[in-house]
């Protein structure tokens, strides 16, 4: 009879469980309570940029959005548009979710060397960039109006490229001695990182390694341990915000540490019972 007791009660904190850190999208008293929820986690972590006096969030708080949502960002293609003058990447990302297991949304996005400030960028980093962009991108297209209601801009701080410190570099050059050889010398990427613009090139091209993200199929099998009841939220949301920073290498390694975590928790309760 206990038996039968606890174990309703088990069941009954599932349901529980699963109520609180589920949300309906299209409900919108349930996204109102997530509104809230992400205005607080967003400021307490300060994932947010503060632009010409307007806030914007990261591709943090964007992914931290999606994640109680179900919604995890997975990139579909990094494609090198690279030539002799010019680094760039084109990155494509799609939205799953996690509970239908289906595509939801979608986002592109470029980043290049030619920009302002990543003149110097190497390679992998403009990679990435462009991955990050995406990502925010593909959030935004779906999740706009909930970033709005927890009180923030709807558009992700990687998009709008720091305008802001861009116009206070500007306001600056005219109190320059000599304005003309000021434009010349670029004197804010050359004390950012004083390299020579003829070397650029070849350095990114030795000196930058390639970088091979985690795949597909390793993305989905980290999802797929994730999902397992063993796991905490706390866990999963921590896992789901950095997976598309992960290599090959360290992807592997993640997998191979769910498995054991999660054996280890299952043999754990099959003690107790």
């Amino acid at each position: 009879m206990q038996t039968k007791v606890n174990q309703v009660a088990n069941e009954e904190k599932v349901v529980k469980k699963n109520k609180i850190e589920s949300y309906d999208i299209s409900r919108s008293d349930e996204t109102m309570h997530l509104a809230i929820d992400l205005a607080k986690f967003i400021k307490e972590n300060r994932l947010y940029q503060n632009i010409q006096g307007k806030e914007y969030v990261n591709v943090e708080g964007w992914q931290y959005a999606g994640s109680r949502l179900g919604i995890l960002p997975i990139v579909e293609e990094l494609t090198s548009m690279t030539d002799s003058t010019e680094i760039k990447y084109l990155a494509k990302v799609n939205l799953l979710n996690l509970r239908t297991e289906q595509v939801v949304g979608a986002g592109f996005a470029i980043c290049s060397n030619k920009e302002q400030g990543r003149k110097y960028y190497q390679e992998y980093a403009i990679a990435s960039m462009a991955q990050t962009r995406a990502i925010g991108k593909a959030y935004r297209n779906i999740l706009a109006w909930i970033i709005r209601a927890a009180g923030y801009e709807p558009t992700p701080a990687e998009e709008m490229d720091y305008q802001g410190n861009v116009q206070e570099v500007k306001a600056e050059q005219p109190r320059a001695a000599a304005p003309a050889k000021t434009m010349k010398a670029v004197p804010v990427e050359a004390e950012a990182v004083p390299v020579p613009v003829a070397s650029t090139p070849a350095t990114t091209e030795e000196e930058a390694p390639a970088v091979k993200y985690a795949t597909a199929k390793q993305k989905e099998e980290i999802i797929r341990l994730l999902n397992n009841p063993v796991i905490t939220r706390q866990e999963k949301t921590k896992m789901l915000l950095n997976i598309n920073k992960l290599d090959e290498e360290r992807a592997k390694q993640s997998i191979q540490k769910l498995k054991k975590v999660i054996e280890d928790r299952e043999h754990e309760q099959s003690a107790a019972a």
